[in-house]
């Protein structure tokens, strides 16, 4: 942990990804995550003096690894650190991979009343053109704006709302979006500039409801399956299968979210092995797999939709609900 400077504290916290990754050359688009620790990647920069800044490793991987572990880790941290009432906020470097699910996951469970600002990179930290200095210093401007509050996700100068942010781009700098909702606002040369208001949980856990799923050994497994044309039922069937599970170890599926087709239509065969799964008592969710708009929901539906949440956000509030 290192700490510098006096003052309110912004609190940031390391996990790696490709903001802290390293290439064999300043113009090699191949690279290793996660190499630069956090102290490592705040040297030198610009940052504000008005704050004490601290430091903390907390994780070191690529986020395409994240897992439960790391997930209980980060939550235990930030949930220690927005308890200190010295502290202003927290800022997290991420990977961009799961990031859209890290931001949803603390949202909806820690639902902060100060910001916790996720910033990432699509260039490693030794490229030429290297965009993690510069989303850093717009996630501290995010991170000290008076009253800014809830988990929110700052990437090329656009704040999105852990909510809404999904990524959009294999690798422009660009990377993420809102979709119909729109960015919650901007950092221009600094300055926040809001356009729609912070993050805000429809649902806040208690304390010991947190302190209970930061020391799960296992979550309730939650699987998602895509409707798509000649799908079959076996897949369904498979995951579903207790035999199946026990041969490999897992848990048995307790809930199944389906990325469905425009507004949560299905495939037939898919239906019929959805109503099979009910049947053994497992929970299902319907998202959709269009990029953009939601799951409106209609009479006579089968299976409650996902409250505009994209598959892998449903997956986390269906396994929430189901702790």
């Amino acid at each position: 942990m290192q700490t510098r400077s006096q003052g309110k504290k912004i609190v940031v916290l390391g996990t790696g990804g490709t903001i802290a990754g390293t290439a064999a050359s300043p113009t090699d688009r191949a690279y290793v995550a996660a190499q630069k620790g956090v102290a490592e990647l705040l040297a030198g920069l610009p940052l504000p003096q008005s704050f004490e800044l601290v430091s903390e490793q907390v994780a070191q991987i690529d986020s395409k690894d994240m897992d439960l572990g790391v997930w209980q880790a980060l939550l235990r941290r930030c949930q220690h650190w927005l308890a200190q009432p010295e502290v202003q906020s927290l800022v997290i470097t991420h990977g961009t991979d799961t990031l859209e699910e890290t931001a949803y996951l603390l949202q909806a469970l820690l639902a902060p009343t100060k910001p916790v600002v996720l910033t990432c990179a699509m260039r490693p930290a030794t490229a030429i053109d290297a965009d993690g200095p510069q989303n850093l210093l717009d996630a501290f401007a995010v991170a000290a704006e008076p009253g800014a509050h809830g988990v929110v996700v700052v990437c090329a100068g656009r704040i999105h709302s852990a909510f809404d942010v999904q990524k959009a781009h294999t690798w422009q700098l660009d990377a993420f979006t809102s979709g119909e909702a729109g960015d919650l606002g901007q950092v221009v040369q600094g300055r926040v500039v809001l356009w729609r208001n912070w993050p805000v949980s429809a649902v806040e856990y208690a304390p010991d409801a947190i302190e209970k799923i930061a020391n799960l050994a296992t979550w309730p497994r939650v699987e998602i399956v895509l409707s798509h044309a000649a799908v079959t039922a076996a897949t369904i069937d498979a995951l579903v299968a207790p035999d199946v599970a026990a041969r490999f170890g897992a848990p048995p599926v307790r809930g199944l979210v389906v990325a469905a087709t425009g507004n949560g239509t299905l495939h037939q065969a898919l239906e019929v092995a959805l109503q099979r799964a009910v049947a053994q008592g497992v929970r299902v969710v319907r998202a959709t797999r269009c990029a953009q708009g939601r799951v409106w929901p209609r009479p006579g539906d089968a299976w409650p939709d996902s409250q505009g949440l994209s598959p892998v956000k449903a997956r986390l509030a269906l396994m929430l609900s189901l702790v």
